[in-house]
């Protein structure tokens, strides 16, 4: 077998040698699996503090915040979590995980890793009723717009100046953004077939 090391960058899979933890209390975490290992990363569920340990990047999945946090309270996550994530753990959520990543979230009491500085509307474009599927220019991502995928989604209502916003919609709308190796969106790229925002986050490690 041939060393990680030794294979060509251009041939290497993005998440070749990488170990992913998923937080897997609630929510979709099983799509973001499927999607991570089809990259070749190594993929932990996440569910108590010493999963956390050995972990190059972590995901934290759709689902609905306000379980998300309490239940990352109840399983005595919520403490190391922040620590490893604020000490440079590279993290993508989406969805819910962008509110649980968010530093302000319009003055509503629930737990936060509080790690981006973003600002956060819940259920900004009403409930699952209307949900809906965009076509999302991303520079990031090359010439081919990403289909994103939008279920009782939030809006990033601002980010703060140690970011960038990587998603619009044509509204202006913010639906993407990074801090650093930190990655929020308001979509799920892990619902469909195209891989390519996972990459991108996994781009970041190296």
């Amino acid at each position: 077998m041939v060393a990680t090391d030794q294979i060509p960058a251009a041939e290497r899979l993005p998440g070749t040698g990488l170990r992913i933890g998923v937080l897997a209390l609630q929510g979709d975490f099983a799509e973001h699996r499927k999607t991570l290992e089809r990259l070749g990363a190594d993929v932990v569920e996440v569910r108590l503090p010493g999963d956390l340990e050995v972990l190059d990047g972590l995901v934290i999945p759709g689902g609905e915040s306000t379980t998300i946090g309490k239940l990352l309270v109840d399983y005595g996550l919520l403490d190391p979590l922040r620590e490893r994530v604020r000490a440079g753990l590279p993290t993508l959520g989406t969805c819910a995980g962008a509110i649980v990543l968010a530093s302000d979230i319009g003055g509503l009491d629930q737990p936060l890793v509080g790690a981006m500085d973003l600002k956060v509307r819940r259920n900004a474009f009403g409930r699952q009723l209307q949900s809906f599927e965009a076509d999302l220019p991303m520079a990031a991502l090359g010439d081919r717009p990403v289909r994103a995928i939008f279920i009782r989604a939030p809006a990033i209502e601002s980010v703060g100046p140690a970011g960038e916003v990587l998603a619009r919609l044509q509204d202006g709308t913010i639906v993407a953004a990074r801090q650093g190796k930190l990655v929020a969106t308001a979509f799920h790229p892990e619902l469909t077939d195209d891989d390519r925002f996972h990459a991108y986050w996994l781009s970041l490690f190296r």
